[in-house]
């Protein structure tokens, strides 16, 4: 896995300011359309791949979730989340996604948010999900999109008055690490093309069935700036199911 960066104290606190860490899943712009991708939770057994501050471990625990695995390679986002939601059906495990030892045949659904980025070698991540999925396991995932990630220094393009001009993508054909900047600090990622975020998954015999590019509602239009996030993708939501 890339670098991890959220454990260095200054991004930390960077990220801890952010209305998503502040305030859950309301504030999360992907949600609206990530919750209604999400099957019925009651008694299941749940992996939380990159849990941060536990919000969506706590969400599928109070929709009656028999258990909930969440790990992150963060230790200071495990120490948070623990204290924040200390459900007894959350158990929480400091490690990345890569060294997690994926028990076979036991979670009813994997689940990622915004972290398979970071991550270099997806196809090995999506076999490992796979071996620990019940047959006709769901794996729900929310990844950044290719346009972002190769987007150029993953910003906008702006003209001399400070006004954004347009998104320049890149190198979009090169599947490697990108350093771009975060919350003030230089951040690590992966880019990774449509083609191999979704046939990778159809290679380690998922089955696809719901794709997902997030665009803000009507509500979130309502604030500024917000339109420009019309222009172009963010975020891709994935829903795949184990044969």
């Amino acid at each position: 896995m890339s670098i991890n960066h959220y454990d260095d104290e200054t991004f930390f606190d960077a990220y801890a300011k952010m209305q998503r860490s502040q305030y859950g899943l309301s504030c999360a712009g992907e949600w609206y359309l990530l919750e209604n991708m999400l099957p019925e939770i009651k008694d299941k057994q749940i992996l939380d791949l990159g849990c941060g501050y536990g919000w969506h471990s706590q969400y599928f625990v109070d929709c009656g979730a028999n258990k909930v695995i969440a790990i992150d390679c963060s230790k200071k986002m495990i120490e948070t989340a623990k204290m924040k939601h200390t459900h007894p059906k959350i158990e929480y495990h400091i490690c990345n996604l890569e060294e997690y030892n994926y028990p076979t045949n036991t979670f009813d659904m994997v689940f990622s948010n915004l972290v398979l980025h970071y991550v270099e070698d997806l196809t090995a991540v999506y076999r490992k999900v796979y071996q620990t999925l019940k047959p006709n396991g769901e794996f729900i995932f929310n990844i950044e999109h290719p346009v972002f990630t190769a987007g150029i220094n993953q910003d906008w393009i702006y003209n001399a008055q400070g006004d954004i001009e347009y998104w320049a993508i890149d190198m979009y054909y090169y599947s490697n690490k990108r350093n771009t900047q975060f919350l003030g600090c230089d951040i690590q990622k992966y880019h990774h093309t449509l083609t191999q975020i979704i046939n990778e998954l159809i290679v380690c015999g998922f089955v696809i069935e719901t794709i997902q590019e997030v665009c803000p509602n009507e509500e979130m239009l309502k604030q500024p700036d917000m339109i420009h996030e019309m222009r172009r993708p963010m975020m891709l939501l994935v829903k795949a199911r184990k044969r």
